[in-house]
């Protein structure tokens, strides 16, 4: 119970630890990501204010205020260097027009060179025709016509296209306010290094994310064990109290077991009152020995340390003898048992399923009135051997069904044992847990008033 409550407790810090994993891993690829994308949407929009001031256009103030966004930001990442000269464009803008640079004689300074360089420049017409190329390197694309109609309109357009080969490309386009000179400027930069960067980065995440895992699981395991620590050592504690307890009192109920039963025999007839109080006296005996065997094997079974001999069992012949063990005591009740269909092999303990048949047999004749019926099945469905017994008793409410295989729970007067002998309420959570130790299951269903069905599930055998 403990081992199973260590899984789950490991199962629970390790979903708490991928889940911080996740986040982490999200978190970071996101923050690259958004970084990217602004340090990109900054860096077009400086470019398109360095080509504003270039062609002697005025610098809108969305642009300008992007600009020195860019600056501050250069002054952040690069202090020691000096800030770029501005006024050099300015005074560009207003020297003759044969005097302004051109494009391809700008050497203006340009900072973030690795993201500024990677940037293409269209000055196109309101037909979204190229004027000329003044890139050193061929642009990954053509003029996009529908941002030049957007921008025309609205005055800019920002979107990301995708190309065939999967490379996307941010655009940024802006209507030129000039008579002369191009209509629309085109600007883009292609992603597809950002793209590697961020795939790259994930693949680093996932390694160390996997690698994590494996170290998390493993302190979580041991994390689970140190917190069980305490109730592992209380319920050693209790199973040991449970067997030192069964076998202490073995002894004293055996003497008074065997000093009753002597008094009982050496009792002149005129002492029937002493006679009936040394009767209950020793089916007092019987049932707290009872209770006390109960009791030791539970604590075996809870503990893991039940031996259990594993063998080949032929249903057919192993029902049948269980089934003449116990007519003489079925005949006695006046309850018809029969053995329907036996057939197939089951791997089992053979001492502890019969256990278990006798378990469900003598709860099933202890509870169904004279004239009744028990009826006991086998077959092989699969690779599961299925026996069936089913009664024609009372039957259980279904308020009771959930809890029946509980330790010491018993149904109310509606199910008295007909022989009027008490129950330990042990008899059924005793059987499911043999049956669970050999690797089967154990199924109960009932009706008030037409009887109870409980099936026993174990591994087939030869399949």
């Amino acid at each position: 119970m403990l081992k199973r409550l260590r899984w789950q407790l490991t199962g629970l810090y390790m979903l708490a630890a991928l889940a911080f994993i996740v986040l982490l891993i999200g978190g970071t690829y996101q923050l690259l990501h958004t970084y990217f994308q602004q340090t990109t949407d900054l860096g077009l929009q400086h470019k398109m204010a360095h080509e504003f001031r270039l062609l002697g256009a005025p610098v809108p103030p969305e642009l300008m205020a992007a600009d020195r966004d860019w600056y501050a930001n250069r002054a952040i990442l690069f202090p020691d260097k000096p800030p770029p000269r501005q006024e050099q464009d300015h005074e560009a803008a207003e020297a003759p027009e044969h005097m302004r640079p051109s494009y391809e004689d700008d050497h203006a300074e340009e900072f973030y060179d690795g993201e500024l360089s990677a940037i293409f420049v269209l000055p196109l017409n309101q037909q979204g025709e190229l004027i000329f190329d003044p890139n050193p390197y061929t642009p990954p694309i053509p003029p996009d016509t529908a941002a030049v109609a957007v921008a025309l309109e609205q005055g800019y357009d920002w979107r990301t296209i995708t190309l065939e080969n999967g490379t996307r490309v941010r655009l940024f386009t802006y209507r030129l306010t000039r008579d002369d000179g191009p209509d629309v400027l085109q600007l883009g930069r292609a992603l597809f290094e950002q793209e590697r960067v961020l795939d790259q980065l994930m693949l680093i995440l996932l390694g160390l994310g996997g690698g994590s895992v494996l170290v998390l699981g493993s302190g979580s395991w041991w994390l689970a064990g140190r917190s069980l620590v305490p109730a592992q050592q209380a319920w050693e504690r209790q199973q040991t109290f449970v067997a030192h307890a069964s076998h202490e009192l073995r002894s004293p109920l055996a003497l008074i077991r065997s000093s009753a039963e002597a008094a009982l025999r050496r009792l002149t007839t005129d002492t029937n009152r002493t006679s009936m109080l040394i009767t209950d006296i020793v089916g007092e005996c019987d049932y707290v020995a009872h209770l006390v065997d109960d009791l030791l094997l539970l604590s075996r079974l809870d503990a893991g340390r039940l031996t259990l001999e594993r063998s080949s069992i032929c249903l057919n012949e192993f029902l049948t003898t269980t089934v003449r063990q116990v007519s003489p005591l079925a005949e006695e009740q006046q309850i018809d048992i029969h053995l329907h269909h036996a057939s197939g092999h089951v791997m089992a303990d053979p001492t502890r399923l019969r256990q278990v048949l006798l378990i469900l047999v003598d709860n099933a004749l202890q509870h169904t009135p004279a004239g009744g019926s028990l009826t006991i099945r086998a077959e092989i469905h699969g690779k599961q051997g299925q026996i069936v017994v089913s009664d024609s008793g009372c039957g259980i409410p279904a308020e009771h069904l959930p809890h029946v295989f509980d330790r010491f729970y018993q149904v109310d007067d509606a199910r008295t044992r007909s022989d009027g002998r008490r129950g330990t309420g042990l008899g059924l959570s005793i059987a499911k847990m043999l049956i669970e130790a050999q690797g089967g299951h154990v199924r109960l269903t009932s009706t008030p008033g037409v009887g109870t069905r409980v099936v026993v599930l174990l591994p087939a055998s030869g399949v």
